[in-house]
């Protein structure tokens, strides 16, 4: 069995190939020259941070079934300073349009140590911003986003941290490793 830590970089597809378009992006194939693993799980071509590619289809069901419940923690630069109430509805779940989330981890933190993005995120001297770290246990399409949205707080940059005992530590941008 094999288990591998990538680092995904902002702007990369969470898949080997690109067909269907007509100007090739970014793939897990421009990153990563392992034969046999698969991503388990996604995460959207404009988030970064920690995907995990195995060989093995139990494993990776484990890994990306939303029935396991796999913690996934993710630190979200949000538009705004969230208040207490705002980190409450975070915390005890809110109401999306496919249906109320569960409850999430979430609280402030200080501006992490993180890579530099390409492009940056876009800057508005007339609008602060800060940085949370959201723990979810679901894997709804764009999740993260639409929670921090529901809250009156646009996700600005997202990078995924951890899922279950694996992180990006030590991890630079755009590399991977075998676990």
């Amino acid at each position: 069995m094999t288990l591998v830590r990538l680092n995904k970089p902002y702007g990369v597809l969470s898949q080997f190939t690109d067909r269907g378009t007509e100007t090739a992006r970014a793939t897990l194939s421009d990153l990563i020259d392992l034969p046999g693993v698969y991503p388990a799980g996604r995460l959207d071509r404009d988030s970064e941070g920690l995907l995990l590619l195995t060989d093995d289809g139990r494993l990776q069901a484990r890994i990306a079934d939303p029935k396991f419940k796999l913690p996934k923690t993710y630190l979200v630069q949000v538009e705004g300073e969230p208040s207490e109430e705002a980190l409450h509805r975070l915390r005890t779940g809110v109401v999306l349009k496919d249906g109320p989330t569960l409850p999430a981890l979430a609280e402030r933190i200080e501006a992490p140590d993180l890579w530099p993005r390409d492009p940056p995120i876009r800057y508005r001297a007339n609008i602060p911003d800060c940085w949370i770290k959201l723990t979810i246990r679901e894997g709804r399409n764009r999740q993260v986003r639409r929670m921090t949205a529901a809250v009156d707080h646009p996700t600005l940059r997202l990078v995924r941290w951890s899922i279950g005992d694996w992180s990006l530590a030590d991890l630079p941008s755009g590399t991977w490793r075998v676990v």
